[in-house]
């Protein structure tokens, strides 16, 4: 069976990974490099919503495999998603939709998606992500470098590279 795509609620993820925070000036370029490795590992495809983008800045973007939604000031993600999901119709029970938003759990269900809530999405993508750092001996291909690996590492861990 093919694994399902998912649909993510950006800013509700965001909390929920460590050495994120809302408080941070890049939060959503944070949390998109993230995503765009997770899907790289796990072949998956995602699609993250987040709302408030700052005026002239709404819209989609596919950033590598990652495409993403900026919504625009005066509606949120959740209603985006809602809406989305409400125009896939009977193609919405082939996505899983990630937040932990109540809203927009009802509207997967209602839709016949899957959903996820965004505290089992985050444990699943760290598990993907910290598989990266055992090299694939056999394919020969090691995905990332050991530096890259140490970076995410402290990422991970909360040590970041600046010294604020």
């Amino acid at each position: 069976m093919e694994a399902m795509p998912y649909l993510i609620d950006g800013h509700n993820l965001i909390p929920k990974l460590p050495g994120l925070s809302l408080d941070a000036v890049d939060d959503e370029n944070q949390l998109i490099e993230l995503l765009q490795e997770f899907c790289r590992n796990s072949r998956k495809q995602v699609d993250v919503y987040f709302d408030k983008a700052p005026a002239g800045q709404s819209g989609r973007r596919k950033l590598g495999t990652v495409a993403v939604h900026f919504v625009r000031a005066g509606s949120t993600a959740d209603q985006a998603i809602s809406t989305r999901l409400h125009k896939m119709g009977r193609s919405a029970r082939n996505w899983t939709i990630v937040s932990s938003d109540l809203q927009v759990q009802a509207a997967a269900r209602q839709a016949g998606a899957q959903f996820l809530p965004s505290e089992a999405f985050a444990r699943l993508m760290m598990s993907t992500l910290s598989r990266t750092d055992s090299p694939k001996s056999k394919s020969g291909d090691a995905g990332l470098s050991p530096e890259e690996v140490q970076e995410w590492l402290d990422l991970f861990n909360g040590k970041r590279g600046d010294s604020s």
